[in-house]
């Protein structure tokens, strides 16, 4: 099966270890960043959201009109804007981009940070809410003739939108969660389903709930599976664990006063959180490579468990999770430009290396498979 590489389209230069060194929007270290990716084998990029952060659409649409290959997948909360609204957006920006985007929709799991923007619904409210949405923005990129809706979050009449995607019938969906509500929803509504890097065994756990979401909604598909991970890698096992413990160092140095505005740093509400911090307290190595240290420092903000090792151990480790069906890996170091470069020069291609390889050996098989059965 295919394999993907999901990179970040970080506006600035900051990370969790750096302050930014200029604007929260820098026009050309976002597009340096995005060519760095484009250039170094990754397919794409997300262009991530948060409540005071520069508006994801327009980055996208901005790096869209000066890269040529590179996809876009933009995060979105359903909670900013009506989905007749949203919908002509993403259309116009698939236009753009020419075929190139799929959309993130973001449930939100923290109540202070959608409160923020004025979004005061509870976390299951909100998730029926996301469904609800994902379906009309479905609806009016394939509905040619005007339509009425009556939901219980969204109620419109006689609308129709006069541009549509350039990709048909629609462009991909995104989603993501790790409670219940989450599996439901994205087992439902996902042509895509994101979990945070997990060890092996709670992973092949969670894609099974999201098969049985899916089942349970009535697909004859499922979603595809994306992993995240924070990659820590160097030319030995010895410098990638100093080059670790030199990282998580820095996250707590700089955790006291950049962290604290973007992450809360009291107990988290979403459940993906909660489980990182239980995986780290119960251990901090899992697996090949997996190192929890990096989500025990942020508290368990969003993706943060690492990868630690040389770039032939951490290929290998993504490979035991494309063993479980994983077939997007999501990578962003702390050193968001260099880090971007060297997993593109060094871990893609061994991991791409060995998905072929597999590929034609099952093609093989089969061919023999077959040839044996006409005999």
């Amino acid at each position: 099966m295919p394999v993907e590489f999901l990179g970040i389209a970080a506006t600035n230069d900051g990370s969790e270890t750096t302050p930014r060194s200029g604007a929260s929007f820098d026009k050309e270290y976002t597009l340096r960043l995005a060519r760095a990716h484009e250039e170094h084998g990754w397919d794409r990029v997300l262009f991530a959201y948060g409540s005071g952060s520069p508006d994801p659409a327009p980055a996208a649409a901005y790096l869209a009109s000066r890269l040529e290959r590179l996809q876009l997948l933009l995060a979105h909360r359903p909670n900013v804007s009506y989905p007749t609204f949203a919908a002509k957006t993403f259309a116009t920006l698939d236009r753009i981009s020419e075929g190139r985007l799929t959309v993130h929709f973001i449930t939100g799991g923290n109540d202070h940070e959608q409160g923020r923007e004025g979004d005061t619904l509870t976390k299951d409210e909100r998730y029926a809410r996301t469904r609800e949405y994902i379906r009309v923005v479905k609806k009016i990129w394939t509905t040619h003739e005007p339509f009425d809706h009556e939901g219980e979050h969204y109620r419109f009449h006689d609308f129709v939108s006069d541009v549509f995607p350039v990709q048909q019938p629609r462009p991909k969906v995104s989603f993501g969660g790790s409670s219940p509500a989450a599996y439901a929803a994205g087992g439902a509504e996902a042509d895509i389903y994101c979990l945070w890097g997990e060890p092996l065994e709670r992973t092949a756990e969670q894609i099974e709930a999201v098969r049985a979401a899916a089942k349970a909604a009535g697909r004859t598909d499922v979603p595809r599976i994306q992993v995240a991970f924070r990659p820590i890698i160097a030319p030995t096992e010895e410098l990638a664990w100093e080059k670790a413990r030199r990282t998580v160092g820095a996250i707590r140095e700089l955790g006291a006063a950049g962290l604290k505005r973007r992450h809360r740093t009291d107990a988290p509400q979403n459940t993906g959180s909660q489980r990182l911090i239980a995986i780290a307290e119960a251990g901090e190595r899992y697996d090949r490579a997996l190192w929890t240290a990096t989500a025990a420092a942020t508290g368990g903000a969003g993706n943060s468990n690492a990868l630690v090792g040389t770039p032939e151990t951490v290929a290998q480790a993504l490979l035991d999770y494309y063993d479980l069906g994983v077939e997007i890996f999501s990578a962003r170091g702390y050193d968001l430009l260099d880090d971007a470069i060297d997993f593109g020069r060094y871990v893609i291609p061994l991991v791409r290396e060995e998905v072929a390889g597999r590929d034609a050996g099952r093609a093989a098989g089969g061919s023999r498979f077959l040839a044996a059965v006409g005999e």
